[in-house]
């Protein structure tokens, strides 16, 4: 009588190893759309009038001593016209994120290069007034 037997239960791993890769491939996507693409600036001023934008296709950052960023590598104003001028100008979305000491003059000379580049559409970074 071999049908009245107890089997032994199996534990099946397999299925298990899947729904883990599942959960570890979500968690690592989900974390990535958590790191924001602000770059270095931590001391953006601050606006009651900011609202939220489309994340950048180009970011320019003006540190202190007045220098220009994007990506990480510091840029004259001429370079940063031809930069926009390769990137299809036409819906380059540009951000300009500066510091609490970045001058008025700074902020101009950076869309003035933009706008030679071609691009239209360009932002200021704020941080939100806390209430």
């Amino acid at each position: 009588m071999r049908y009245f037997e107890t089997r032994k239960a199996r534990i099946e791993i397999i299925p298990m190893i899947d729904i883990m890769l599942f959960l570890l491939v979500f968690f690592a996507m989900l974390t990535l759309r958590m790191i924001p693409n602000t770059g270095q600036v931590s001391k953006l001023p601050t606006s009651s009038t900011a609202t939220a934008m489309p994340a950048p296709k180009l970011l320019v950052e003006i540190r202190s001593g007045g220098q220009f960023f994007v990506e990480g590598q510091a840029l004259a104003a001429e370079q940063i016209s031809a930069l926009v001028r390769q990137r299809e100008p036409a819906q380059l979305a540009v951000t300009i994120a500066g510091g609490d000491d970045a001058s008025l003059q700074q902020v101009m000379a950076v869309i003035d290069a933009v706008r030679h580049g071609g691009a239209t559409q360009v932002g200021l970074a704020a941080r939100q007034v806390a209430p």
